[in-house]
């Protein structure tokens, strides 16, 4: 009998079977393909840490301006002004300019009692419960507080933007959808939604990051002295209400599932809280909330011997270098909740490094030990819970935890 020949590197970040556990198709592409072609969709994918990592800084020949996300990038949708996730400098710096004033880790810390407030709230509700689901309990509700408190926005009206995000983020077939994501976030910040909140906050201004989008006068790219155009406040709120939300929501999925699997990780970190931010930096490179990033080719760029052309489209496959035995070494594929970090590429890297990671943290780290102090022993029902697919995040839409 003559032994069949090895199959090929195959992914396809829309495949819902891939989604699942992409882990084993990213270690074949690291090993077998670290420039893989995808000829379906047509694009190129970077799989290993130092290729992903160096993508993520060179911002020159990999630009963001055209999306970042492939089927805006194949699209060819005009950015809206405000998205600093799709821009490029030098307009790319003047805006993130006027967040980095907001999120500072400074002001995300003086956020604590708050979030903490907002955990305690939701879990004490729970108390007694031998069952439940994490996600709708706590890992969705609690970062829609924060951010819809950060930025002014009504708590009545809170599910409803959280629920009209999570539909347009949703997959419903293993196949590229139809670029409308860009217009979903547009509709999600358009007048409907926020454009009562922004007249509001013109007329009665408070300690929220609206009314600072509002009144703020800042110098733009061109050198003109002004204050953000509507439309630009709007984008700025529908990226903030979304990035605000899903990322963190997966993350304290991800720690809950790895902490459920490991009871003997868990019990280390119930005993001692100061474990507690690592665990949350191990979550973070174990399962990236966001773990593919997409960019347009501006220019011709060699790696390991091919040329990917200008007008290409390529993926950073940020979630697949955190697991890079390169950089990790043989432990790479597990969880270890004392692992030395120095840095990991789940909040990016470089220009585009997530203005939100201190607020994450923070958020990850306090459900983490609101979660622990009430409930110390938990497993999960992965046949009573539902994964989220989208092109964007990666996670659970549903994670019910057993208690005891």
């Amino acid at each position: 009998m003559t032994a069949s020949a090895p199959s090929a590197p195959y992914y396809d970040p829309y495949d819902f079977e891939i989604d699942n556990d992409p882990h084993s198709v990213w270690k074949q592409l690291r090993d077998e393909c670290p420039l893989y072609y995808n000829d379906k969709h047509d694009f190129w994918a970077l799989s290993r840490w130092d290729d992903v990592e160096a993508g993520l800084k060179d911002h020159t020949r990999l630009i963001s301006g055209r999306g970042t996300v492939l089927e805006l990038l194949k699209a060819e949708v005009e950015m809206p002004p405000g998205m600093i996730l799709f821009d490029d400098p030098p307009r790319h710096a003047v805006y993130r300019s006027l967040l980095a004033r907001v999120f500072t880790p400074k002001r995300m810390n003086a956020i604590e009692p708050q979030v903490r407030r907002f955990c305690a709230d939701s879990l004490d509700a729970l108390e007694g419960a031998e069952s439940f689901d994490v996600i709708e309990s706590l890992g969705a509700p609690m970062p829609m507080r924060v951010i819809g408190m950060l930025l002014g926005i009504p708590e009545s009206d809170q599910q409803a933007i959280r629920d009209q995000i999570d539909s347009g983020l949703r997959l419903e077939s293993g196949e590229m959808p139809i670029a409308d994501a860009v217009q979903t976030m547009e509709d999600s910040a358009a007048e409907g939604n926020y454009g009562e909140y922004i007249d509001w906050r013109k007329e009665n201004p408070s300690d929220d990051v609206m009314t600072q989008l509002i009144h703020t006068e800042f110098e733009d790219h061109t050198g003109v002295v002004r204050c953000l155009t509507r439309e630009e406040i709007l984008s700025y709120i529908g990226l903030l209400s979304g990035a605000g939300n899903e990322t963190t929501t997966k993350l304290i999925g991800w720690t809950m599932l790895m902490l459920g699997s490991l009871p003997d990780q868990r019990r280390e970190v119930a005993a001692d809280p100061g474990l507690i931010p690592n665990t949350i930096e191990e979550s973070l490179r174990y399962e990236a909330p966001s773990p593919v990033q997409a960019r347009y080719v501006n220019d011709d760029v060699e790696y390991h011997g091919t040329t990917v052309p200008e007008g290409s489209h390529i993926l950073l496959l940020n979630g697949s270098a955190n697991r890079d035995h390169r950089k990790w070494g043989d432990s790479a594929d597990d969880f270890d909740i004392h692992r030395n970090i120095d840095h990991h590429l789940s909040f990016g890297y470089g220009l585009h490094f997530c203005l939100g990671a201190a607020l994450a943290r923070l958020e990850g780290r306090v459900a983490l030990d609101e979660m622990l102090k009430r409930f110390p022993d938990w497993t999960v029902d992965l046949d009573q819970s539902e994964r989220a697919h989208t092109s964007t995040v990666r996670g659970w839409d549903k994670l019910m935890l057993e208690i005891g």
